[in-house]
């Protein structure tokens, strides 16, 4: 860790704008926001926690996720294509002298949470305590000491926007407990694990890991989840800009809240799927032996669990053709694909709207108008959990300037946002 006052004048530096830039895959001169940012950051946590510039600190970093393809495939252990996004969150983090960690996020409450209480707590289901306190608690299972600190967290990435927020919020706090607690020791992709581990047993929300190992991994990579504790990853070499197309994210402005429901039925009616195989997920089972026995699906399982676990077995091969269609530089392969991804969950994952609110339905209408303002080129689809918040369009920059306009005449401003792939997920990036 490095005084206040060192950070200040550390990233003045060239070398620092150089690392920075590295980092969040942009120009040397593109460095001034990010600087500005960490100084405002820094200014924030002398402000709540009565530091001066003489307190040590460090400054960490986990990026907002899209998915490429591979949708709701991961809680099925199966195969996802990822990549991290330049917008991400910011850590500013000190030891403190006690035995609890207190985490002031902009916007929102301080947390605290004793390091000597690790026990589930049933009334912080679906709270940022349950989170930090879930991490805390595994790092302490893998055998490391705790410590207490105190963290201002200031994040780019909107709540509710498709860009996995809360992942990108669990790999943070677990960069900052690694640098702590465990001196850089754990990997990123452990850190990840670390934080599917926290949502799904403290938050009380049965999530796959893709969003976390996104966010904490950085680039495009290649995952493949078949061994439960030992996914496979692979970093996937290529520039969307290269091809002509912007990535692009279009917030529906449509609300998660009461969808939880939703959610959950997906992973749960895919499982009920493989049960009648007697497995637990989907990847356990041989896609010819369910096609095989469709019917005792059907009948024991029902119709959706049917139409979804089609869309997974077609969804993870999708994935590896993608991966190919990459590596080989064929980006129109890639965006048909892409198209037929978006159609499957359309139509057979059905995560685009929910059936208790048949009259709303926000996501249909954005891939609706996204299609019409693309005429036939590009590719717009759904991207991470679905029901609500965003979609992914990959966008010819011949005609980047109309659609977006075209999308925000209907959606209202600031709901397309050009994004950009950076190689960094979670980091410490001063320390």
């Amino acid at each position: 860790m490095s005084a206040i006052r060192e950070i200040r004048s550390l990233l003045k530096t060239e070398a620092q704008r150089k690392s920075l830039a590295e980092s969040y895959a942009c120009g040397i001169d593109e460095t001034e926001g990010i600087t500005a940012r960490i100084n405002v950051l820094m200014d924030s946590f002398k402000k709540v926690f009565g530091a001066d510039e003489d307190r040590n600190v460090f400054i960490c970093t986990a990026a907002g996720r899209t998915e490429i393809c591979g949708n709701h495939t991961d809680h099925q252990r199966g195969k996802v294509l990822a990549a991290s996004v330049n917008l991400d969150a910011l850590g500013c983090v000190s030891e403190n002298d006690g035995r609890i960690v207190r985490i002031f996020s902009e916007g929102y409450d301080m947390t605290e949470v004793s390091i000597d209480e690790l026990d589930i707590h049933p009334e912080e289901v679906n709270t940022t305590k349950a989170l930090i306190r879930g991490i805390l608690a595994k790092t302490s299972q893998l055998g490391y000491g705790l410590k207490g600190f105190d963290a201002y967290v200031s994040s780019a990435v909107p709540a509710g926007s498709g860009l996995s927020s809360s992942a990108c919020y669990e790999v943070l706090v677990g960069v900052m407990v690694n640098h702590i607690c465990c001196g850089d020791a754990v990997s990123m992709p452990e850190i990840a694990m670390m934080g599917q581990y926290a949502e799904n047993v403290y938050f009380g929300k049965p999530s796959g890991l893709m969003d976390q190992m996104a966010c904490a991994v950085g680039g495009i990579i290649y995952i493949d989840f078949k061994k439960k504790n030992e996914p496979v990853i692979e970093k996937v070499p290529f520039d969307f800009r290269a091809a002509g197309h912007a990535l692009c994210i279009i917030d529906t402005h449509a609300s998660h809240a009461d969808l939880t429901p939703d959610y959950a039925a997906i992973p749960n009616e895919m499982k009920a799927a493989a049960a009648v195989f007697g497995k637990e997920v989907l990847s356990e089972v041989p896609e010819d032996v369910f096609y095989g026995n469709i019917a005792g699906v059907k009948k024991r399982a029902g119709d959706r669990a049917v139409l979804r676990a089609i869309h997974y077995y077609a969804e993870n091969s999708r994935v590896e053709s993608q991966v190919s269609a990459l590596e080989d530089g064929d980006f129109e392969k890639f965006l048909t694909l892409a198209g037929e991804a978006g159609h499957s969950s359309f139509m057979y994952l059905q995560n685009v709207a929910t059936y208790r609110d048949p009259a709303n339905q926000p996501v249909s209408v954005a891939l609706a108008v996204s299609e019409h303002l693309l005429g036939g080129q590009g590719c717009v689809r759904i991207q991470g959990g679905g029901f609500a918040g965003t979609i992914q369009a990959f966008v010819p920059y011949s005609i980047l300037e109309g659609f977006r306009a075209g999308i925000e005449k209907v959606l209202g401003p600031d709901s397309c946002h050009v994004l950009t792939i950076r190689p960094v997920g979670g980091a410490v990036l001063i320390a």
